[in-house]
């Protein structure tokens, strides 16, 4: 619904009562004991008890005179209006059932110089048929063999299946592997614009690639796709790179109702944690990022004790940290596999890694800062085992 006036408010006054006392909306998920948060939207107890009691007391429009001037909206772009928007040739088909290959799509940038980017945001043109859609940027001449403006569809699951059985990491976004991932949109995302001096690095003659991963929705629908940028308008202090930690390797038992799955990864380089985003599928119950420092302290940068698949959210840290070489990085993500979760596709069945929805994934994505003017670093590295990590904290 829209709740942009009174009118149109005023009808759900019960419905904003008891979301907001749940603490269903707005949707926040962060346990504030962990952490502090540039785009914390949770609403504190006096501005919920302000509500209520509205809500109680008639729900009154109050004098129109004091109303916040209306919110003004730039064509539908929460980043602003774009320097630049490349779209999609031509809209894709999504089938009413069935299961659709990965989709990717190269895009040339058509940037004749190097672009410093302070906002990237992806528009799926029909969110209800999106499981998630990932906006890269690659180096002149790397796409050579996807022809331009060309949907190509990839089985990806069963070739990373293959390397998963073969004992081998499958390809991921993030650190140079597979480009370098410039924008994620999920369900419950919003595209935010970099702080000050901050900016991503686009360079001259780059594509652009979209893998999208649509799902089946019961009738026939179609969808397409743009992407705007926001430039810098002078140099970079910091430039902003998206990594990822992650497990591809382990079985969440049927019917488990706290199944836990870790992800290790450890810092070759000293850099700056910008942002965190968790993202599991339906199964997914609760997410932590740890850092584990080389002094043996640990820290949690973000637990998210209520993970919900239809709100996944990027948090942008209020005191960027650094975190030095030498640090690693740890996601834990609990599953609940049994009857009592109402999302869960099949309670019966024992889950793997996979990238449909009914499948699960532990994925946590990071964006850290580095210096703009030394070239591209390699930042993570394999994670000792657990066992030699207690070693050395021992020591």
């Amino acid at each position: 619904m829209s709740l942009l006036n009174y009118q149109q408010v005023r009808p759900w006054a019960k419905a904003i009562r008891s979301a907001v006392l749940q603490r269903k909306m707005p949707p926040w998920f962060a346990d504030a004991h962990y952490g502090k948060f540039l785009n914390d939207r949770s609403l504190p107890q006096a501005e919920i008890d302000t509500l209520v009691s509205w809500a109680d007391s008639g729900a009154k429009e109050g004098d129109p005179k004091d109303a916040p001037k209306p919110v003004e909206f730039s064509e539908g772009w929460h980043i602003g209006t774009p320097d630049a928007i490349i779209e999609v040739p031509r809209p894709f088909d999504i089938p009413a059932t069935g299961v659709i290959p990965y989709q990717y799509i190269r895009i040339p940038s058509g940037f004749t110089e190097d672009k410093w980017v302070t906002a990237v945001e992806i528009q799926p043109s029909n969110r209800s048929v999106v499981h998630h859609i990932n906006g890269s940027t690659h180096a002149p001449g790397s796409l050579k063999m996807m022809k331009s403006g060309e949907f190509i569809a990839l089985d990806v699951e069963a070739g990373n299946r293959a390397l998963i059985k073969a004992g081998k990491e499958p390809p991921m976004f993030g650190d140079g592997i597979d480009g370098e991932l410039l924008e994620v949109f999920v369900p419950g995302t919003v595209a935010k614009p970099l702080e000050p001096g901050q900016a991503r690095l686009i360079k001259a003659g780059s594509d652009i690639m979209l893998q999208l991963h649509y799902t089946t929705t019961g009738k026939a629908q179609q969808d397409r796709v743009r992407i705007g940028f926001v430039f810098a308008k002078q140099p970079p202090v910091e430039r902003i790179r998206a990594l990822l930690v992650y497990n591809v390797h382990f079985t969440i038992p049927a019917g488990d109702g706290n199944a836990r799955v870790e992800g290790r990864a450890m810092l070759k380089h000293d850099v700056k944690l910008v942002s965190l985003l968790p993202h599991m599928h339906l199964r997914g119950k609760d997410f932590e990022f740890r850092a584990i420092y080389p002094t043996g302290e640990s820290e949690v940068l973000l637990n998210v004790p209520r993970y919900d698949f239809h709100w996944q959210i990027n948090y942008y840290l209020a005191h960027p940290k650094v975190l030095p070489a030498g640090t690693i990085l740890e996601c834990i993500g609990h599953y609940d596999n049994s009857p009592n979760n109402p999302d869960n596709p099949d309670p019966k069945m024992d889950v793997h890694y996979g990238e449909q929805t009914w499948e699960e994934m532990l994925n946590g994505f990071l964006e850290v800062a580095i210096d703009p003017n030394i070239p591209t670093p390699k930042v993570f590295g394999p994670a000792p085992p657990e066992a030699t990590q207690a070693a050395l904290v021992t020591k």
